[in-house]
């Protein structure tokens, strides 16, 4: 494990050039995606996925996404069926990751899978990370980039905050803009939502022209972010509070005199925008106790509500 400072590389051809090298190398280094940073791999090089899952202490069940540069090499993967490109049709590249079976032969390695038989795919849609994926030209495994269960990173000081030292390098892309991880579908048999995140499911049956089925068991995770105790800041958090005891921190919601705000407007792209953002100031406030407003449970606040259940779960 990395045990050296990690290189902050700016998003040039320079910085592009040494990050691709870094990857090839087996190492690992973190990026900029219009949702949040996340910390890539070689997905084909076992020893370099398995620094992942040592870097964030993330349980070797729960699978990873990889990223490609372009949606042309996403068939050298995965098997994509009709619904799969329906989606990927409309939302790729962007906030969209598709589960499908792997196809036969497949290069990327099974600890990517945690040994299932089906792979996580998204096509990011950010200049940063493209230009990442298009200088290593391969499958690159990228998790978000903080350590497992605790808050995912929108800007690089907060991936440096996390895993200074554990990872080799992160490409300074600047804030992420959805700042909600992105939404995940299996499209194995009916499509069915695995993960709320950037794209909202009523948009996703808007293209499909069907219901999306919901199945969010988190005892047997089949995709990213399904584990219970997720996305957790340091304090207690109690959800859907309309006031703060005094012992409280609170993280408001709308027209209400918090703390903090995640959008005093109401709007839920802010609310999105500010989520982990905001989580990370209540670590750095030393917040022990955390009540949260109540979000609507519609679009965007379905991905926020998600989040704030995972961060509020009971941990071990």
């Amino acid at each position: 494990m990395n045990q050296t400072k990690t290189k902050i590389l700016p998003p040039d051809a320079h910085g592009l050039r040494e990050a691709a090298e870094i990857l090839h190398a087996g190492g690992l280094v973190s990026f900029p995606t219009e949702t949040v940073y996340g910390l890539g791999a070689d997905a084909r090089d076992d020893a370099a996925v398995a620094r992942i899952y040592a870097a964030k202490r993330r349980p070797s069940f729960n699978p990873l996404i990889v990223h490609l540069a372009d949606v042309s090499v996403v068939s050298q993967y995965v098997q994509i069926n009709d619904a799969a490109k329906q989606l990927a049709d409309a939302f790729w590249p962007g906030a969209l990751t598709l589960v499908l079976p792997v196809v036969s032969g497949g290069t990327v390695s099974k600890l990517v899978t945690a040994g299932l038989g089906t792979l996580a795919v998204r096509v990011p849609n950010h200049p940063v990370a493209t230009a990442v994926l298009t200088a290593f030209s391969g499958p690159v495994a990228a998790p978000s980039a903080n350590p497992s269960g605790r808050i995912s990173p929108t800007m690089a000081a907060h991936v440096l905050a996390g895993l200074d030292g554990r990872i080799d390098a992160v490409v300074d892309g600047g804030s992420c803009d959805v700042g909600v991880e992105s939404t995940i579908v299996s499209c194995v048999g009916v499509p069915t939502l695995l993960r709320a995140g950037g794209i909202s499911i009523e948009a996703l049956e808007a293209c499909l022209g069907a219901p999306v089925q919901r199945d969010e068991d988190p005892d047997a995770p089949a995709s990213p972010g399904q584990l219970a105790s997720h996305y957790a800041p340091a304090g207690v958090m109690r959800l859907n509070a309309s006031y703060a005891e005094p012992h409280e921190t609170w993280l408001g919601f709308g027209a209400v005199d918090a703390d903090l705000n995640l959008s005093p407007a109401g709007e839920l792209t802010e609310a999105a925008a500010n989520l982990f953002g905001m989580l990370h100031q209540m670590d750095a406030l030393g917040a022990k106790h955390i009540a949260v407003s109540p979000i609507p449970d519609h679009g965007l606040g379905q991905a926020i509500n998600d989040r704030l259940r995972r961060a509020a779960a009971p941990r071990d």
